[in-house]
């Protein structure tokens, strides 16, 4: 039988939505292409010879667990629940494959899920991923609390409130951080090249699922459009449609694509928009199966674009994200920014029956050269950071910080302050007279007390600027390289 939407949820990530918004990442629309779905509806245990599925080979190894569970609810010191060992069991199974990405999702889940693809939704707005054991950021969400709280692609969250995230699946992590909006929520993340973990106060939010954004500006007397997609939900094909059309109506003479922090989403929307852009010389990507079998995806557009086109990605494009670059790439077009995420795979909800589904790895997806992109991520033919404040961390002030002081703390604060436009003098942690000078001025600037010491207040003020400069797209070297390369 062909899989309803709603019960193919977004994957590619394999990311769940922390209340999150799904970390969904490129997942495969069966009914888009005819395929039949793998589901099992698991109605009861009996099998027979003649089974087709394989399932008779399989009935002496379930007795065993059969009698595990016998073995369990008659002998254990306390009573256990039918559902509690039922779903234990569906959860052991999926962790020996040792696949991130594959994983049980319950009816709640499934329907958050659900819900979460249509609308907008409640919660911190981030992607997540277990990696290595460890419960990741894959991407904050444009405009979420998520990414205006300074959360960054590949932050580890190590607790929530207090409570450790250790030993807990993704699914019971992601409960532990979603909430109503208006709650809040502690995050304890610890972030590469940063010593000490840090927490992170999240007020939730309703999230509303806007995919696709777009504007123009003139470059070298050209017009130029930029058109960045947030993540590949239902909608954003038709909208990236309307967009880009409405932008060769005002005449645009190139166009960037931004997918940076875009951590995936449906499948089938990747193609839709690659069918504007690739020509049916070339694949737009191939499919691979566990076989080996490998499929071809081509449009039917005539020829490419007649105007030039570049692509920004990062280490927070994933997925979906990665099917539209690594094919931009293999066009011959730029691709500017940072190594994006590296994931190269195809999941499927396959429902249970019951509401539940489990969430598989089904397929490989490969770039229109067959390329396997997988854990190694596409890199950028231009490569291009951000200024270094856009990685700073949240300030933490548990005693202010003052004159002849040297720490790591100090050194994230004199890269912020120097971000804003305070000349500290120095970045390496040695709160010296200059760096007093800055904060002084920061705090004179601001109506503050001119101490020119750093407490909860002035820290907190500096990181709220920040973000706002950041959001508003100041100091984006990545944008501007992409728009001075655009016409080379």
């Amino acid at each position: 039988m062909k899989l309803s939407k709603k019960q193919i949820v977004l994957i590619l990530v394999g990311a769940l939505l922390l209340g999150f918004a799904g970390a969904y990442g490129g997942f495969q629309l069966a009914q888009d292409n005819n395929q039949q779905s793998s589901q099992s509806t698991v109605e009861n245990s009996s099998t027979n010879e003649d089974d087709s599925n394989g399932q008779s080979e399989l009935t002496g190894d379930l007795s065993k667990v059969s009698q595990a569970y016998d073995i369990i609810k008659e002998n254990y010191l306390e009573d256990v629940e039918d559902k509690q060992l039922v779903e234990g069991a569906i959860e052991g199974m999926l962790a020996t494959l040792e696949d991130q990405h594959t994983s049980y999702l319950d009816v709640e889940m499934m329907q958050q899920f659900n819900e979460q693809i249509e609308s907008s939704f409640e919660g911190i707005g981030a992607e997540v991923s277990m990696v290595n054991g460890n419960v990741t950021i894959v991407s904050p969400m444009k405009g979420s609390p998520a990414e205006e709280s300074g959360l960054r692609p590949n932050d580890q969250v190590l607790k929530v409130d207090g409570e450790s995230l250790e030993g807990l699946n993704l699914n019971e992590a992601v409960a532990q951080i979603r909430g109503e909006k208006g709650s809040e929520v502690v995050l304890e993340i610890q972030r590469s090249g940063v010593t000490e973990p840090f927490e992170v106060t999240i007020v939730r939010d309703t999230i509303p699922v806007e995919t696709v954004y777009s504007e123009t500006k003139e470059v070298d007397g050209k017009l130029t459009g930029i058109i960045e997609i947030t993540n590949f939900s239902e909608k954003t094909g038709d909208e990236f449609d309307q967009q880009l059309t409405e932008l060769e109506n005002q005449g645009i003479e190139g166009l960037v694509i931004d997918v940076r922090g875009n951590p995936g989403g449906l499948l089938n929307v990747a193609e839709d928009i690659l069918k504007h852009l690739v020509p049916k010389d070339l694949p737009i990507l191939q499919i691979e199966d566990g076989e080996g079998q490998v499929e071809e995806v081509y449009s039917d557009l005539e020829e490419k674009k007649d105007y030039p086109i570049s692509v920004m990605i990062d280490e927070g494009s994933a997925s979906a994200s990665e099917i539209l670059a690594v094919a931009m790439k293999d066009l011959g077009y730029d691709i500017v920014g940072e190594t994006s995420y590296g994931k190269g795979t195809v999941q499927q909800a396959v429902p249970m029956g019951d509401g539940s589904s489990i969430k598989l790895t089904t397929l490989k997806w490969l770039s229109p050269k067959g390329e396997w992109i997988n854990e190694e991520g596409v890199e950028p033919t231009i490569e291009e950071k951000q200024p270094e404040y856009y990685y700073s961390i949240p300030i933490q002030v548990e005693e202010p910080f003052s004159l002849d002081e040297n720490s790591e703390e100090i050194a994230n604060m004199q890269v912020m302050l120097s971000g804003l436009g305070y000349d500290t003098g120095r970045t390496d942690g040695y709160f010296d007279e200059q760096t007093t000078e800055a904060v002084k001025d920061f705090q004179a600037d601001n109506d503050l007390e001119a101490t020119g010491e750093v407490d909860s207040e002035t820290g907190g003020l500096i990181e709220t600027q920040l973000v706002e400069k950041i959001r508003n797209g100041e100091d984006d070297q990545q944008l501007d390289t992409s728009l001075e390369e655009l016409y080379q």
